[in-house]
């Protein structure tokens, strides 16, 4: 069963035994799961600001103490090395003598790592810490995930959690161009204009999750669907792995414009890139980013440490030290803008149709 959770968010501004096919088959064309149905369209309701916590407080189950932690752990996870590195280490500072094997890999290639797992024996994962909501359902569908209210959960926005994951911290895909291009996208169906035609990067969904979650989002809204894709294609669009690849390619002039993460924009600003980041006037796609402790763990009060400690406020201060917006409390980069989010339970068992219509237009 796949927890429920809130619809599609718009939010304001504010300062798998039954998916491993789907994983094998993504992970040989590429690297990961992703992909979207055709014309779903996503409903849109008002945001709940993550300071906006009371609430999501006064409805979480009962909370859960957390044991002492010891010897070690090994998790698998998507994200960014340096806030691996951040997390970790103030983790293992906090508790010395813990140690933490990690493997950590683009979406793609931890799920065919799990996936391999699963064939041999069963998952050697603690702890999963993936880019997005979708990659991890089909984890909980097979019950490969602990249902428990780590301390932390209680004050993370339900649209953000279900009873085995929780969100850590909040991508947004927007747009990026090269300093020099004029007129600046405004909005995705920018990236339709004549004047970009053959210089238009964008992710490819089989190898990062946040790019399969933001072709849920299109295949969801109102006025994109499939054919947005289909779409970008017929306009010269070029599909490359990872965000960071479509910012390289503007920076170096591959492509005018393209699509990405803000995070991956402005790491390479500040590093003098000559690119500006240009955020969607109908919202930036936003994306949490799940952590959960596996069922199976032989040392599961070490691995329900971590993740509580990624939930706490010094877990989400050393996520926002990276350069992430975190779920819960200040810190982090502010929204440029609105952000909106795909429709999380609709898109839940479809990764697989969403990849195979992705791939009819693209291949991969």
């Amino acid at each position: 069963m796949s927890p429920a959770i809130a619809p599609a968010v718009r939010r304001r501004s504010h300062p798998f035994l039954a998916l491993l096919p789907v994983l094998i088959v993504a992970a040989a064309c590429s690297g990961g799961p992703g992909s979207p149905p055709s014309s779903t369209q996503a409903s849109v309701s008002p945001a709940t600001s993550r300071a906006a916590t009371s609430s999501a407080a006064a409805s979480a189950p009962s909370t859960e103490p957390v044991a002492s932690p010891s010897g070690t752990i090994t998790l698998y996870t998507s994200v960014t090395q340096n806030t691996v590195d951040a997390v970790v280490g103030g983790w293992k500072a906090a508790h010395p003598g813990v140690e933490v094997e990690v493997f950590r890999a683009p979406t793609g290639e931890v799920a065919a790592r799990i996936a391999a797992d699963l064939q041999s024996g069963g998952l050697k994962a603690d702890v999963l810490w993936l880019t997005d909501p979708l990659s991890m359902a089909g984890y909980s569908d097979q019950g490969l995930l602990q249902a428990w209210a780590p301390p932390g959960a209680a004050a993370i926005d339900p649209a953000y959690r279900t009873d085995t994951s929780f969100g850590t911290r909040l991508l947004n895909m927007v747009m990026i161009r090269g300093s020099d291009v004029t007129p600046a996208p405004a909005d995705w169906k920018d990236l339709l204009a004549p004047g970009v035609k053959g210089a238009v990067g964008i992710p490819d969904p089989g190898f990062a999750g946040s790019a399969f979650a933001a072709l849920a989002y299109f295949s969801q809204a109102d006025g994109y669907g499939t054919q947005f894709y289909q779409s970008l294609k017929d306009n010269g669009a070029t599909q490359v792995k990872a965000p960071d690849d479509v910012t390289t390619g503007v920076a170096e002039g591959r492509f005018k414009v393209g699509m990405t993460l803000d995070n991956s924009a402005r790491t390479a600003i500040k590093k003098g890139a000559p690119i500006a980041l240009a955020w969607p006037s109908s919202g930036a796609i936003t994306i949490y980013s799940p952590i959960a402790a596996v069922d199976a763990s032989a040392n599961r009060p070490t691995a329900d440490s971590l993740v509580d400690f990624v939930l706490s406020a010094a877990g989400q201060a050393a996520i926002a030290g990276t350069g992430w917006e975190p779920v819960v409390g200040a810190g982090g980069p502010a929204p440029e803008g609105s952000q909106v989010s795909p429709d999380w339970t609709a898109a839940f068992g479809k990764q697989k149709e969403l990849l195979d219509a992705y791939r009819a237009i693209f291949g991969g």
